[in-house]
């Protein structure tokens, strides 16, 4: 109702469209405002909004939150590039924003260009990679970067692209890629300190690398030696590969119920960190799987909610099926520049960059802050499950690789021995502990 209608004296109503509210200024209200704002940030030097910005246009207005719009092209770092973007009156496009600085500025632009239709899509992950390594490279001996350039382009960048190209759920390897690029640069830097020439390389040699420091990552110098010895330009050496530990940070199975508890029943938690740390606490499922799920990956029937995430969906709890259904409907977290599920169904957990979805690390952080260990509670929920479930249906059903859900199942199986043979001498050190004060079966039959 407008003022006038509420019995009061002011008429709060927008003097420019008539939408009753909170007027914003000038007797406007917000939504007017906001449009006059983004026509500016966006008006080329020809002084009119590009056919390219149209639907970035369109989607900053489209908002429930027309304040907050206004305070970020005001005040925002991210609005201010963009305007200076849109007054050199270039076509935007990524090479033009490739050929800006790396920072977190020029990734927002991008993506909120790439959310809105204004540029096409592609994986920013690897993307930004053929940069970094220029920066890399530019300190480093020039024979090293004629060494690594070609071997990040055509070995690491490659297959990386042919990989994620094929995946339903990718992973963020990009920072896999840079540590493996680092390693080989140490690695060679470390043969130069030496006097040691790549081609003569001894197996000796290597293993002197792989011992200095401790350090897990110089066996990844791997990748980087098959690399070289497939094109001769070192012999074939040998980087052992290190057994994959069992996972010994385990919860306990009453204070693994107890969260799963928590995070059904407890209001007070936020609700995007009760339905990540369920899914977590009950399935086993990677901080990485599950920031990547999307809206269109819950489906109902009559009785029941599923949600696919390997091969077959999983049947969920009424009460979790309720929490994810709601972030499906209301995804969590602070209101985003423009509206999220633009170019197809929004994710469950969303970031604050347009059309991303929350980072793995800060994932883990709101569930560390709420009492929940990601890697203890998937340890645990993992060993669980191997050990009701065989390996196929195990990775049917969570999307794993089959050699994956081998090693756990056998994990599984190894704790559930230990605990038999463990309850085994409890029950006949107690046997010989406690004597047996029952008569015999046939003094009771004969007293009867």
């Amino acid at each position: 109702m407008c003022g006038l209608c509420a019995g009061l004296e002011v008429d709060y109503s927008c003097r420019q469209c008539g939408r009753a509210g909170r007027p914003y200024g000038h007797g406007r209200c917000a939504y007017c405002v906001l449009a006059d704002r983004v026509r500016t940030l966006l008006t080329g030097p020809d002084g009119r909004v590009a056919g390219q910005l149209e639907p970035l246009a369109a989607a900053l207005n489209a908002t429930d939150s027309p304040f907050n719009q206004i305070v970020w092209i005001t005040g925002s770092a991210s609005a201010r590039l963009l305007a200076k973007l849109v007054g050199r009156g270039e076509t935007l496009t990524h090479d033009l924003l490739d050929d800006l600085p790396l920072d977190r500025n020029v990734h927002y632009v991008r993506q909120l260009l790439v959310h809105s239709g204004a540029l096409p899509e592609r994986n920013e992950d690897l993307e930004r990679l053929p940069r970094w390594l220029e920066d890399k490279l530019a300190d480093v001996p020039a024979d090293h970067a004629n060494l690594v350039r070609p071997f990040a382009h055509w070995h690491l960048l490659r297959r990386a692209r042919v990989r994620a190209a094929s995946r339903k759920h990718p992973a963020a390897t990009g920072s896999v890629l840079r540590r493996r690029v680092t390693v080989a640069l140490n690695f060679l830097a470390w043969l130069d300190a030496r006097q040691i020439p790549l081609g003569h390389l001894q197996q000796d040699d290597l293993d002197r690398w792989l011992e200095a420091d401790n350090r897990s990552t110089h066996y990844e110098i791997r990748y980087f030696l098959k690399w070289a010895g497939a094109r001769r330009l070192t012999r074939q050496l040998t980087v052992p590969i290190i057994p994959a530990a069992e996972p010994t940070d385990l919860l306990d199975d009453c204070e693994r119920w107890d969260l799963v508890r928590e995070c059904l029943t407890e209001d007070t938690k936020p609700i995007d960190v009760r339905a990540a740390g369920t899914l977590i606490l009950l399935f086993g499922l990677t901080l990485e799987r599950i920031r990547h799920l999307t809206a269109d990956q819950i489906t109902q029937d009559d009785e029941h909610t599923y949600l696919a995430v390997g091969r077959h969906p999983i049947l969920l709890p009424p009460r979790l099926a309720r929490l994810l259904l709601c972030l499906a409907a209301e995804p969590g977290g602070q209101p985003p520049t423009i509206a999220h599920g633009l170019r197809g169904p929004h994710h469950l957990f969303p970031g604050r960059v347009p059309g991303q979805p929350i980072s793995a690390s800060a994932l883990s952080i709101r569930l560390t802050s709420n009492g929940i260990t990601a890697r203890r509670a998937r340890n645990t929920a993992l060993i669980s499950l191997a050990t009701d479930l065989p390996a196929a249906i195990l990775a049917d059903l969570l999307g794993m690789h089959i050699h994956t859900a081998i090693r756990w199942t056998t994990y599984g199986q190894h704790n559930w021995s230990r605990y038999l043979s463990v309850r085994d001498a409890d029950q006949a050190a107690t046997a010989l502990v406690e004597p047996n004060t029952e008569a015999p079966d046939e003094t009771k039959e004969g007293r009867a």
